[in-house]
């Protein structure tokens, strides 16, 4: 029957095994999961199926409905609900322009009807082998505010910015599809999405306290981390790739009718801008929250003016990419349960590859794992410790951008060449001969320590 699904889902996979061969580690996934498509009431659905809200004054930017993307798993009581990314606008000119670019980032006209999702939303084991079993939402972006607004479309105003809102109605919705007796709900998000996660997580989790007292909520924040520094070059704000991540959000906020959560508006009165900056607003939360970063975020290098494209600039920005990444690391110092490859990217969770990163010898899902193991073992109930080399908190110890060997591939922005790690460090203006001097050794010595990660 459906209720032993929902004991496999934490079937205790032998972490050994992964490491010494993950396609015996694969097989074993399958079978299990073969093995309860079978006992499992009816056959999961592999496609997402796209719901508009009942409620129909909660909009997209141009006023057509919001709606989100379900998968129910009958038999499981945990939940994933996903929050898009996309970037933003945060005037009436910046989002004239994005309607212009981007119409499916501002309306549901166009959605299709169905959504099969990857990575973390993947309903195959070997893709996604501790959620693929989960009841899972995916809410499209379409309000363009970083999921913080609550402002309605007008007669005097052209667009709508709900993005808060549509969270809590889609929440609502799913309340009477048995969210109410999920034991978990996982919200996750990337990029824009990510930082949504930040600032909804303690909003949802009060939403259901009132609604549904026994669900634990947390959150997985993915390339949502930004920093507020000044860019490399000063930006002037006529677009949203020339706007320093501060200056858009300043913007923003009056523009979006933002509401941030309590505690950390609280913390910065007047200036509550603050917390879409994560290190900021994480220390306010009550929810658990996992960070999944690149230390050299390829958006935010992108808003802070570092271009991987055009004419190599003396070193000015190998220095400023090495500053930026030390600020990274700096900040993410009290975060508890973390993934931090030293690689320049941009998004991770919902990469069909997103196994094949790995920190130390540890992938995102297998630290997601053990964070996730971790809470479920301070739980008063339970207190038998947590497995032993099992890490929820994983940080490249290399600086490098890109020292570790399973970073993905960067591509130059214009030809979209792939460049090598070398070409790469040479085009941010990194002498290789002359650091070689430096250090005392050959050229070639150094170019190899580098590209093993050392």
């Amino acid at each position: 029957g459906g209720e032993r699904v929902e004991g496999a889902e934490s079937f205790p996979l032998d972490f050994t095994a992964v490491e010494a061969n993950t396609d015996n580690f694969l097989a074993q996934v399958k079978n299990l999961a073969q093995s309860l498509y079978t006992c499992s009431s009816q056959r999961v659905d592999q496609d997402m199926k796209l719901r508009f809200l009942k409620n129909v004054s909660v909009t997209c930017n141009d006023g057509s409905p919001a709606g989100y993307y379900l998968r129910e798993s009958k038999g499981s009581k945990r939940w994933l609900l996903f929050l898009e990314g996309g970037w933003y606008c945060f005037s009436k000119q910046t989002c004239d322009s994005r309607f212009r670019r981007t119409r499916t980032l501002m309306g549901s006209s166009k959605w299709p009807q169905t959504r099969r999702g990857t990575g973390i939303l993947s309903p195959q084991p070997e893709e996604n082998p501790y959620w693929w079993n989960a009841n899972m939402v995916l809410i499209p972006y379409c309000s363009s505010d970083v999921w913080s607004g609550t402002r309605p479309k007008t007669e005097n105003r052209d667009y709508a910015f709900m993005g808060s809102l549509i969270i809590k109605e889609v929440v609502n919705e799913l309340l009477m599809k048995g969210l109410d007796k999920a034991r978990v709900l996982l919200v996750a998000g990337r990029s824009a999405g990510g930082i949504g996660v930040l600032v909804n997580v303690d909003h949802i989790a009060q939403q259901l306290e009132t609604q549904a007292g026994g669900v634990k909520v947390r959150g997985l924040s993915d390339s949502g981390w930004v920093l507020d520094r000044t860019p490399y070059k000063p930006s002037d704000c006529q677009d949203v790739l020339s706007c320093s991540p501060v200056d858009a959000v300043k913007r923003g906020l009056r523009y979006w009718g933002t509401i941030m959560p309590e505690i950390c508006r609280q913390a910065h009165v007047g200036e509550e801008w603050n917390c879409f900056f994560g290190y900021k607003i994480y220390p306010t939360l009550k929810s658990p929250v996992f960070v999944a970063q690149w230390l050299f975020d390829l958006a935010q290098l992108m808003l802070f003016n570092i271009h991987l494209t055009g004419q190599p600039d003396g070193e000015g920005q190998w220095n400023y990419l090495q500053s930026l990444g030390h600020e990274m690391r700096s900040t993410l110092h009290h975060v508890s349960a973390m993934f931090v490859p030293s690689c320049v990217a941009h998004e991770l969770i919902t990469w069909t590859s997103w196994m094949d990163i790995q920190v130390k010898g540890t992938s995102l899902p297998k630290a997601l794992h053990c964070w996730e193991r971790s809470l479920n073992h301070n739980h008063p109930i339970n207190k038998s410790p947590p497995k032993r080399g099992c890490p929820s908190r994983v940080i490249d110890s290399c600086s490098w951008p890109h020292c570790n060997p399973t970073c993905p591939k960067i591509y130059d922005e214009q030809t979209g060449q792939e460049m090598g790690m070398i070409q790469f460090m040479k085009h941010m203006g990194f002498d290789v001969t002359k650091m070689a001097q430096q250090q005392g050794m050959d050229p070639r010595t150094l170019l190899s320590m580098l590209s093993n990660g050392s």
